[in-house]
């Protein structure tokens, strides 16, 4: 923590050498903030990796229960159809986010760095949230009393929304790090602290090919 309030100090220390000393210091600015930024990706690149088990996890068992709910909840559901909705919930409920992807690092994440683990974390909370509650919605219908049902029948959808929104904006991820990549100066900038290949990796590990859910006909708002 001390090391990374270093690095804040010294970028905005060259911020104010900027107003104060003219061209020459705007130069070490913007120095001082790419490299900063690098750092950041670098840093969520690393935690990207140390996800990906857990996300790929989540996924699948996504994947299996989300034909279930696509074009909204069933009134009774099946044991095998209850057991893949139970399956997500787990799923969703034992990921743990890496340390830069808690929510005091994140705030002082700077450039693609900051939206890469925003993404990830709003498809970390939307996730678990919407299929814990998908799950406690068909608890009722099925044995809850006629009050709560209908409450959760009138908000289900938006559980549903939750839980494809989550992983549509996460299947954008792999491209964010990769425009970042290109954008901070690709391999000539970061050389063996971020290889393009690592990038292609990850780029390919978080795409919508993976986490894009289908069917999606029936999602109202999401994308």
């Amino acid at each position: 923590m001390w090391a990374r309030t270093v690095r804040v100090a010294a970028l905005l220390v060259g911020s104010a050498a900027l107003v104060l000393c003219g061209c020459g210091s705007a130069s070490h600015a913007t120095a001082v903030g790419l490299r900063l930024q690098r750092e950041d990706l670098i840093a969520g690149a690393r935690a990207l990796s140390q996800a990906q088990g857990q996300v790929d996890r989540e996924a699948q068992a996504s994947r299996a229960a989300w034909p279930i709910v696509a074009n909204g909840l069933p009134g009774q559901l099946s044991d095998e159809q209850r057991a893949a909705i139970a399956a997500a919930v787990r799923a969703s409920a034992a990921m743990q986010l890496p340390g830069i992807f808690q929510e005091a690092r994140a705030q002082a994440l700077t450039g693609p760095a900051s939206s890469i683990v925003g993404d990830f974390r709003e498809f970390a909370g939307l996730a678990t949230r919407g299929w814990q509650m998908i799950q406690y919605t068909a608890q009722q219908l099925e044995a809850g009393s006629a009050a709560a049902a209908s409450f959760a029948r009138a908000n289900v959808d938006l559980y549903i929304e939750s839980v494809y929104d989550g992983h549509f904006g996460l299947a954008q991820v792999g491209k964010k790090l990769s425009e970042g990549y290109e954008k901070l100066g690709g391999a000539d900038a970061f050389g063996s602290a971020l290889t393009q290949a690592e990038v292609q990796r990850l780029a390919g590990a978080y795409s919508a090919a993976r986490f894009r859910l289908h069917p999606h006909d029936g999602v109202k708002y999401g994308s």
